[in-house]
């Protein structure tokens, strides 16, 4: 299903929720694909109305790495009382600082589909195993090459209750197949994205269709790529890169994620 959204500003009701949790701890993780160490970062709150095992998030990063931005929604999530764990996608926290070695990062992986796989596993996992996490209650989120990513594993039939993308490729080559998609799935892209033009939002959404999928398609008007990441401003103007940061998008998108985690995680759903 494809929605159109005409962005106004979100309330303020996100920071109160957040507050509410009170404490998180966070720290650095290793686990491993095969023979490659994978650095993450593992958020987990410490105040919780729910007792036991809860659901918990994986977020994979930007084609930057796993830096600040990727850990602070990580931590966002952690403060509405989610486990999460911010995965190392590339390898042993390797993070780019220039567009060139962010693109050969995500390339080089981006042609191992197995890799990508194994690594991306290899942090489910790995968050399956943490003693505050429900194994059955698992979703993942995406930026950009993140939103690639996560879409791929959903169209491979990776055992998650939900894949969120944001600002994520919508190609692939690989393409979901009648009834393989297990988790249920909400994308959100800017219509002004240089970087996912409108064929290829055309024919993600034909393609969702066919295979059965229970998706949701966000499309803003007049928004850009990397609309959630405050320093997207910083990166269009050193680089020259067709980004912007959008906060009502930003917001909007943040708001309905939270609505969409609490409804995948019902018990039964």
């Amino acid at each position: 299903m494809k929605v159109r959204v005409l962005v106004v500003l979100v309330t303020t009701w996100i920071l109160i929720a957040s507050a509410a949790w009170g404490k998180v701890t966070g720290r650095e993780v290793e686990y491993r694909s095969g023979d490659t160490v994978l650095k993450g970062y593992l958020y987990v709150p410490q105040k919780t109305r729910v007792k036991g095992p809860r659901p918990a998030v994986m977020v994979v990063h930007e084609w930057w790495g796993l830096n600040d931005y990727a850990r602070k929604r990580a931590r966002m999530l952690a403060e509405q009382g989610y486990t999460a764990l911010a995965v190392d996608m590339f390898g042993d926290g390797r993070i780019a600082s220039y567009p060139d070695d962010a693109g050969k990062f995500a390339n080089e992986l981006m042609k191992n589909k197995a890799e990508a796989e194994a690594r991306f596993n290899a942090g489910l996992d790995f968050l399956r195993r943490q003693p505050s996490v429900d194994p059955s209650r698992i979703a993942a989120i995406g930026y950009c090459f993140g939103g690639g990513i996560v879409l791929h594993m959903a169209r491979q039939g990776a055992d998650l209750r939900g894949a969120v993308s944001y600002h994520g490729t919508l190609a692939t080559d690989e393409p979901a197949k009648p009834g393989r998609v297990k988790a249920r799935i909400l994308v959100f892209n800017g219509e002004a994205d240089k970087m996912v033009p409108p064929e290829q939002v055309a024919a993600f959404n034909e393609e969702m269709t066919k295979a059965g999928a229970r998706y949701r398609y966000v499309g803003y008007p007049g928004v850009k790529h990397s609309f959630t990441n405050p320093q997207a401003d910083t990166y269009a103007k050193q680089f020259n890169l067709p980004l912007a940061y959008d906060p009502n998008a930003d917001q909007n998108s943040w708001a309905q994620t939270l609505r969409f985690l609490k409804e995948i995680f019902r018990k039964g759903k």
